[in-house]
């Protein structure tokens, strides 16, 4: 058994050439994993980018709604997850069979979901959004369709706000990482920090993204942080971007935002941190566990991301 992270590492590369394999890694997993990934990325960069890679093999080291994206876009290469268990909290909030009891309320909205959703609920889903284009998606629609938005109640609210539609129903999820920033220590940690500038996810609570001088997704902060003179951010997001952040901009500091839990000192997705070396490694050496997906469930989610890549 191969336990050595050196040694790990070169296994890796080696069954990567062997397989014809590449790995695409989420900014919230760990800097080990990032290290070993070819492609770097958010969700849905990722996944538009295993579009056009020269490979027969896409291994996600990422949770499982991640995996079946790539394989709704990508659905003649193997897509491999390293570890089933890695699941989502707000996609969990989230079941087909709810939404399409919602969907049957209000026939006549229109079905907007975030793209961390699973891929039944894409399926029922008339255009998927990101954190990074949900503003765009939204105004895309004409201000009399009434829309359903799912499942992050947080995102909904920030993106209603912005544009002042009273005709949105939000589904009434949450990411649990995102939902348990301290406002309190936030403030204290502002106080310490002056000259600090907040970054945070639009997942948040409306009391954290209030105080932010800046609200985006993950890769939306990194260029912020990036083209922004301060050299000191206060971090509201999964800390496992921090790695990445520090990596791209070594001159600056980067100070990850505290959970209600007195006992973490970050707020951490558990579901990101199930993703190791090892099980990177086995994942590959047996080439699985490996996402299948029905293919008509497939094509109807396939519509429902084709229509947000639509969205100029």
């Amino acid at each position: 058994m191969v336990n050595n992270f050196e040694q790990l590492k070169k296994r890796i590369l080696e069954l990567k050439r062997e397989k014809n394999a590449v790995i695409l890694a989420h900014y919230y997993t760990t800097p080990d994993v990032q290290a070993v990934a070819d492609f770097l990325g958010d969700s849905l960069a990722l996944s538009i980018k295993a579009q056009s890679v020269e490979a027969d093999t896409l291994l996600f080291a990422g949770v499982h709604f991640m995996a079946e994206t790539a394989k709704v876009l990508c659905p003649r290469k193997h897509v491999l997850i390293p570890c089933l268990e890695a699941g989502c909290s707000l996609a969990d909030s989230c079941k087909a069979a709810d939404l399409a009891a919602l969907k049957k309320q209000y026939p006549d909205h229109l079905v907007v979901s975030y793209v961390n959703t699973t891929v039944e609920v894409k399926a029922l889903t008339d255009i998927c959004c990101t954190s990074s284009n949900a503003l765009k998606v939204i105004e895309s629609i004409p201000k009399e369709q009434p829309v359903i938005f799912a499942p992050d109640r947080n995102l909904g609210g920030y993106i209603k706000r912005l544009t002042g539609r009273d005709n949105m129903i939000l589904w009434d999820g949450a990411c649990h990482v995102h939902e348990d920033f301290s406002l309190d220590k936030l403030r204290a940690m502002k106080a310490k920090h002056p000259d600090a500038k907040v970054v945070a996810h639009p997942e948040c609570k409306r009391e954290l993204v209030e105080e932010a001088d800046y609200v985006g997704a993950t890769s939306g902060i990194l260029k912020f942080c990036g083209t922004d003179p301060c050299k000191e951010f206060l971090v509201v997001t999964e800390s496992g971007i921090i790695s990445e952040m520090t990596r791209l901009y070594p001159d600056k500091r980067f100070i990850p935002a505290l959970p209600h839990n007195s006992n973490c000192c970050c707020n951490e997705c558990n579901y990101m941190k199930m993703i190791t070396l090892e099980n990177i490694c086995a994942c590959l050496e047996k080439g699985e566990p490996e996402v299948e997906i029905d293919e008509d469930i497939r094509h109807k989610a396939e519509r429902s991301i084709l229509n947000m890549i639509a969205i100029k």
